[in-house]
């Protein structure tokens, strides 16, 4: 029998990375909150490899942070090994990874939740979405308790009808062996939306005790310790060490032998994988001229001898697994605590959402995470944060928090799936931001606190100290650029012995900066009057004042791009009217109904000459 059980503003449904973020926000931002989780030991979970950040998802991180997220709180709190990644290249490249200890994440970010303020945490599976006059009306749980909501979010990761595949053995499950939401997929499909079927993967978890780590290359983290958050202090601590191995000519031939045995080449996943993140036996058949590929071996905890066995994707039956892991240097006589699996799972096509994550034809719900096709822990996290937030605007009955590619990587990723929509697992990668040298992981703060404190996620005791450091960096840029340095005898050395041109005439600092063999720190020999400033000024400083002309000229790109988003598209327009458009266009128009002539541009099958007829069309219609 149901019952009714509350109403809540904002209803959460999944606690993986997307939903807390959600859940928080608009907690946060004085909702009334509820999250569901279909098992309390999920809350924050780390199916796959237990650390945050990277390549592009650093930048991410730090972008969640800046809005006023958890994420980089989190991580800070519980990392066992860090790292920058990326500083042979450019600072636009530059990106934070932290090798976490699982366990305490996740109990660290549920502690989060359980202590936050309008924030319910409930373990329940939602099993039925009522829908009245396209608007969300309530959702039901398996035991029958009815909650009216307001706005509802679906975070439910890779749940969705999820189904693990063991070489011949498949068995209905979502990860870690914890229950599938069958009901909720049937739900969804009851109230009109189409949903497409993903796989992912994960690789098997080996006793550290079958390791011999002598013949594997170690990976040791970095002494100079860089949090995540903004906020943050970090203090050194005693950081694990990771380890490098490789494949072999004998792992390949493994492989290839028992392709017949794999459910993905068998045809069985149905499926569509990550490209990016290919198993094993993908990257064996795709890359036949390979001779080996990189296998990282790293901890996943402090109070566990599990290691993660990065780089060994696979849905190959158990036991190929353990005669292919064992060709490896190093894990010769390795022993599986879990095996690698693929898991398939249900997702919605996010073309189908407005640029807010909510969905164009349901007032009130919105969808954040894997659930709208991404991967990745750092691309649900700033998904859930960005629906959480516009869920709360919804109801307070403000514009939503819309970031454009120009502001944030989080403003790429979104208009990235709902422009074009994704034929594959979509992750966030440092090239597809057009305006990456703008987008820094460095300058999160500085592009994207002020949005935070205007919505109510950011403090104002945290948004006076930005305030502070944002005025520190304006006028040490100033200093530099009004100190001149004359060519005297220690000027002209310590110039020659930087290797660097000496100097006939008079040369601002700031110019001197700009030279590749010059560092602000080093620039400390012959600036006698430098003030102390923190580290993360004196960054920001050498970075804008060193890359000065690119960053002028990107931002001249920006410009460009801005006057194309300007160009808005009226929600009613009738493309059926808009002469000399091909039929592809339109057909692609009609369906993603576009806000801006810009987005308009992206959308895959319009050409720049249906663009050019588009814009006559609403010129002629102006007028």
């Amino acid at each position: 029998m149901s019952y009714y059980a509350g109403e809540y503003d904002v209803a959460v449904i999944g606690a993986g990375h997307a939903g807390c973020e959600a859940g928080l926000a608009a907690a946060r931002l004085g909702m009334k909150t509820v999250v569901f989780s279909i098992s309390l030991e999920a809350v924050a979970n780390m199916p796959c490899n237990p650390h945050i950040g990277g390549s592009s998802k650093g930048h991410l991180v730090r972008e969640i942070d800046a809005l006023g997220g958890e994420m980089a709180k989190n991580i800070d709190k519980t990392m066992i090994q860090i790292k920058m990644l990326n500083t042979s290249k450019g600072p636009a490249v530059y990106s934070l990874r932290a090798q976490a200890d699982r366990k305490r994440y996740q109990m660290e970010m549920k502690h989060t939740l359980e202590k936050q303020e309008n924030l319910d945490l409930k373990q329940a599976e939602i099993v039925d979405i009522k829908i009245e006059n396209n608007k969300i009306k309530s959702i039901e749980t398996d035991v029958g308790a009815i909650y009216n909501v307001k706005t509802l979010i679906v975070a439910s990761g890779t749940y969705l009808k999820g189904k693990i595949f063991i070489g011949e053995f498949s068995r209905e499950s979502g990860p870690d062996g914890v229950f599938p939401a069958n009901k909720l997929s049937e739900a969804l499909k009851r109230n009109g939306i189409n949903l497409i079927r993903f796989k992912t993967g994960t690789p098997a978890r080996i006793n550290k005790k079958s390791i011999d780590f002598s013949k594997m290359e170690i990976q040791k983290g970095e002494d100079n310790i860089i949090p995540f958050s903004f906020e943050d202090k970090m203090q050194k601590f005693d950081q694990v060490d990771c380890y490098l191995t490789y494949t072999t000519q004998e792992t390949h031939r493994i492989i290839r032998e028992n392709l017949h045995r794999s459910p993905l080449f068998a045809g069985v996943i149905e499926g569509t994988g990550p490209r990016y993140c290919p198993s094993i036996e993908d990257k064996v058949v795709r890359f036949a001229d390979k001779e080996r590929h990189q296998v990282f071996v790293e901890p996943i905890g402090l109070d566990t001898d599990e290691m993660y066995i990065q780089g060994m994707s696979s849905s190959l039956p158990e036991d190929v697994q353990i005669a292919m892991y064992r060709t490896l240097p190093g894990l010769e006589h390795c022993e599986f605590t879990r095996p690698a699996y693929a898991i398939e799972y249900d997702c919605i096509d996010p073309s189908e959402l407005k640029l807010s994550l909510e969905y164009k034809t349901i007032e009130g719900l919105f969808f954040a995470g894997q659930t709208n096709g991404t991967s990745g822990y750092e691309e649900a996290a700033c998904q859930g944060l960005i629906a959480g937030i516009n869920a709360s605007q919804k109801i307070k009955g403000k514009d939503p928090l819309i970031l454009d590619r120009t502001e944030a990587y989080i403003g790429v990723l979104i208009d990235d799936i709902v422009t074009k929509g994704t034929n594959e697992p979509y992750r966030m990668m440092t090239s597809r931001a057009e305006y990456r040298l703008l987008l820094r992981q460095d300058n999160a703060d500085l592009r994207l606190t002020e949005k935070g404190h205007e919505i109510g996620l950011i403090s104002d005791e945290r948004y006076e100290k930005f305030l502070e450091k944002k005025k520190k960096i304006e006028e040490e840029k100033e200093r530099l650029q009004k100190t001149i340095v004359k060519p005297t005898q220690e000027v002209n050395k310590f110039l020659k012995e930087a290797g660097t041109s000496e100097l006939t005439t008079g040369c601002k600092l700031a110019d001197l900066l700009k030279r590749t063999e010059i560092t602000y720190a080093s620039l400390e020999t012959i600036d006698k009057d430098r003030p102390h400033l923190p580290e993360q000024v004196r960054e920001e400083v050498e970075i804008q004042v060193k890359y000065d002309g690119y960053i002028k000229l990107q931002e001249q790109q920006v410009e460009k791009f801005k006057k194309m988003e300007k160009k808005l598209i009226p929600d009613n327009i009738n493309y059926d009217d808009v002469k000399g458009i091909c039929l592809e266009a339109r057909q692609k128009l009609k369906k993603h109904m576009p806000h801006s002539i810009g987005q308009a541009s992206r959308i895959s099958g319009v050409s720049p000459a249906d663009i050019s007829v588009l814009l006559v069309y609403l010129q002629t219609k102006k007028h």
